[in-house]
């Protein structure tokens, strides 16, 4: 344990963590009986199972063949350049699953160009993969109010027959997928737990994208640490996106001390994200999700009625163009009251990828090191409703420690 107790003392310096702060990391050394030759000779490539190949899917991919093109020193845009020895280029997709009748059966080259994806181009075309998109199980991943709009927001499902879960777990192993990233709806509760089941019977780990509650579920994590298998969760927290530039704004309020009356973050954007959540019954884990990462760093929790965040509605021509609108009421010195308005407009699928290839990365090192489990840190600096919050100072700080120790 003396490596684990290195790391956290350079932390402690910065006086911003305490050891009364710090989880359980998992920071196990080398799976026994792995030599450091072996260690030299990892496998180079990341190789992914992409559920769901929508806009956000997209933009990784066509972000993965970016900074290939671009070369592995490009800096611009990523977090970290490289993470351990893999850049972002070192990602490949070994597989990829959809429902939609316009991606099934197709290159996933072609497909992540498919209606009714409509995010801004990164590349303006990527060379074939050789992954086709195969048919999955549409469960509850297709809302049936997405079947009343024309063009190309109609949801077309595809008439291709499709898998079992067996057949899943045999494409997941054959195809020789480490990770699975899970970019179902917003809402896909049953469709998230039977693919968070293919991947543990096949023996991957997982990145959750989405407001569904798996890293933050006790009984998921127990299963990922029995497995030996890492787990990132929950919704994907954007480079640059409305919660964290909502949680930095009301962390410093109340750093500051300022009383916080009242606070709203409103978004709409064009995407079929948006479309989907236009059924407030599947919205529920969104404003739960987008809501705790707020209150989660504000000093005194605020009433529900005074704290309202979430997916707004829906814009056709914004396409993938999210435009958020924050603002905090509150109180400073002598009773005073203050008022702070903001307006952000992002990309909104580029904003998330970028995050994602560092959760894969992070991802990869726990699986080569033997960590299983959640992985704290990483979860609670990418996603919005990790197990654990932490500030955005803290979160940062514990995965840098989570990097450094398993690089």
């Amino acid at each position: 344990m003396s490596r684990y107790y290195a790391i956290f003392k350079d932390i402690k310096k910065l006086g911003q963590l305490s050891t009364q702060t710090i989880p359980d990391m998992n920071l196990e050394r080398t799976p026994p009986g792995q030599t450091q030759g072996q260690e030299e000779g990892l496998m180079k490539k990341i190789r992914i199972a992409i559920v769901g190949v929508g806009n956000c899917a997209s933009s990784l991919i066509q972000g993965i063949r970016y900074y290939e093109s671009e070369g592995a020193n490009t800096a611009i845009g990523l977090m970290h350049p490289k993470i351990g020895p893999y850049t972002a280029s070192d990602v490949e997709v070994a597989a990829a699953f959809d429902v939609d009748a316009r991606k099934v059966g197709k290159d996933l080259s072609e497909a992540i160009f498919s209606q009714p994806n409509c995010c801004m181009n990164i590349m303006s075309d990527c060379p074939p993969t050789g992954v086709i998109v195969q048919m999955g199980a549409p469960l509850d991943g297709i809302s049936s109010h997405m079947r009343d709009y024309s063009g190309a927001e109609t949801f077309v499902l595809s008439g291709e027959k499709e898998l079992e879960r067996k057949e899943i777990v045999s494409i997941l192993k054959e195809s020789k997928s480490e990770i699975m990233l899970n970019y179902l709806p917003v809402g896909s509760e049953l469709a998230t737990a039977f693919y968070v089941e293919c991947a543990l019977e096949a023996r991957l780990g997982v990145i959750n994208n989405i407001p569904v509650f798996v890293a933050s579920n006790e009984k998921w994590v127990n299963r990922f640490k029995d497995a030996g298998l890492p787990l990132i969760g929950d919704d994907i927290k954007s480079q640059l996106g409305a919660t964290i530039v909502h949680r930095v704004l009301a962390h410093l309020l109340s750093n500051r001390g300022v009383k916080i009356d009242n606070t709203y973050q409103l978004n709409v954007g064009g995407n079929t994200d948006f479309l989907n959540m236009l059924n407030r019954d599947r919205l529920k884990s969104k404003k739960i999700s987008k809501t705790e990462a707020v209150q989660a760093v504000i000093t005194n929790r605020l009433p529900d009625a005074q704290i309202h965040v979430g997916p707004s509605d829906y814009v056709p021509w914004l396409k993938d163009n999210k435009i958020c609108f924050v603002r905090i009421d509150g109180r400073i010195f002598g009773n005073v009251p203050i008022n702070l308005e903001l307006r952000l407009s992002v990309e909104d699928s580029p904003n998330s990828a970028g995050v994602v290839i560092d959760a894969i990365r992070c991802c990869k090192l726990a699986m080569e090191r033997g960590v299983s489990g959640v992985l704290e840190g990483p979860s609670a600096y990418f996603m919005k409703k990790p197990r654990t919050q932490f500030s955005d100072d803290q979160a940062f700080d514990l995965t840098e420690a989570f990097i450094s120790s398993h690089s």
